[in-house]
């Protein structure tokens, strides 16, 4: 590995930990990134001669922080430095940094960094370009190319999540339990956030590397909380989910629907990952959402064939979803299970109540063109179809409904008259 590639992956891994411990000294996430940058510059400069140090996030914690009060002290030659209670442990030993990285307050300092990221005032486009920003270390060039935005318009949309923040009433003090429990919940919500926002990308590579980012995010979030089953659920999702994205699409980036997919492209070590940790997480026997979506998902990774799918017990589980999360899209989602165990009549059955709710909504409306063209109810899945493709988020789920029009304006042409 040369220089550079082995110093930008100690530096990535070591960044949460760092910007974390930052934030606790300086109060401030813009000073606390301008610390951390600076501390990469010496990194870049210093390690490749006098090689690693012996803890990657104990350096760039100590010479980040002295690097921001030389700014601090060039900055006010005539005035006082802030207080011990703005800025605290000023000390410059290595040896005292690196004996925090097994500590309770060190874990507490990345919680808290994720927790900052998922302020409730923040909408959660905000709160994901922030998180992928100060957590991860993306540029806004990355950012904005993902989320198909000017790269001005991300910039500001990152700089208003900073200010709301600033002036929020951010805790830096240690969270007790409750408040733990809490931010775990939120930012567990924001990393699957991240997640879909990558799964859903279609042909956008810019976009889909943040279905890595999210794992690597929840990888990070389970060491801190090793025996907290909803995110082994979590985890086990994400790596289930993105097992198949070799089979997801084909050469024309057209989208290929899971029985249709080769199961031979899936990834089979995210699955082996992903069905341990399912496996040990439904052993707490404290199921949660994620937990049970996850275990949805490993049904389907378990199957050989579509043929072999256990339908009957995703029916299940998503029954059981819909008791903990109750929402018109886990009863959708759960349709399709019906339409497999009792037929397409009953599924359809199932989400008229919906129609209402849904009515702006890409998967119903494809999902009922689907049902109706499985009974032969060829106009009524000609008018679902054209509603889905209106509200087509992707070009690849615009062209795979384009698929299902050209078939039926091939195969049964409409009426005259008919729309």
């Amino acid at each position: 590995m040369s220089d550079l590639a082995w110093i930008d992956a100690a530096i990535t891994a070591a960044r949460p930990q760092a910007v974390g411990a930052l934030l606790r000294y300086f109060r401030d996430l813009d000073t606390a990134e301008e610390a951390f940058q600076d501390a990469c510059l010496r990194a870049l400069k210093n390690w490749p001669k006098n090689g690693p140090p012996r803890d990657a996030a104990a350096w760039l914690i100590m010479v980040g922080r002295n690097a921001a009060l030389d700014g601090v002290r060039k900055r006010s030659r005539d005035a006082e430095l802030p207080s011990e209670d703005v800025l605290s442990d000023l000390d410059d030993a290595e040896e005292r940094a690196a004996s925090r990285i097994d500590e309770s307050d060190y874990r507490d300092d990345v919680l808290r960094l994720l927790f900052i990221c998922c302020h409730p005032d923040l909408p959660a486009t905000q709160q994901i370009a922030l998180a992928l920003r100060i957590v991860s270390g993306l540029s806004v060039v990355q950012i904005a190319r993902a989320f198909l935005v000017s790269e001005a318009a991300m910039e500001q949309r990152i700089t208003r999540a900073k200010r709301l923040v600033g002036q929020g009433d951010a805790a830096f003090e240690t969270p007790g339990p409750v408040e733990r429990a809490e931010r775990v919940a939120a930012v567990a919500a924001m990393l699957y956030l991240v997640f879909n926002e990558g799964y859903s990308a279609g042909d956008n590579p810019e976009r889909a590397q943040l279905c890595g980012e999210a794992i690597r995010l929840t990888r990070l979030l389970l060491r801190m909380f090793q025996t907290e089953p909803e995110i082994m659920g979590l985890l086990a999702l994400m790596l289930l989910q993105s097992s198949r994205t070799a089979a997801r699409f084909d050469a024309d980036g057209q989208v290929i629907l899971l029985d249709d997919q080769d199961r031979g492209l899936w990834d089979r070590k995210p699955i082996a990952e992903g069905l341990a940790l399912i496996d040990k997480a439904m052993r707490h026997r404290r199921p949660g959402p994620y937990q049970v979506q996850a275990a949805i998902a490993a049904l389907h990774s378990r199957a050989p064939s579509p043929a072999d799918t256990d339908w009957t017990q995703i029916d299940a589980l998503y029954a059981t979803l819909e008791r903990l999360t109750p929402s018109p899209v886990v009863t959708l989602n759960r349709a399709v299970a019906v339409s497999k165990v009792a037929g397409p009549e009953a599924a359809l059955d199932m989400i008229a109540p919906l129609s209402d709710r849904l009515a702006n909504y890409f998967y119903f409306h494809g999902l009922a063109g689907a049902l109706n063209l499985e009974l032969g109810r060829h106009e009524a899945a000609r008018t679902a179809f054209d509603r889905a493709i209106a509200l087509a988020n992707t070009p690849a789920e615009a062209a795979h409904i384009r698929q299902h029009l050209d078939r039926l304006s091939r195969d049964h042409a409409p009426r005259s008259g008919a729309a």
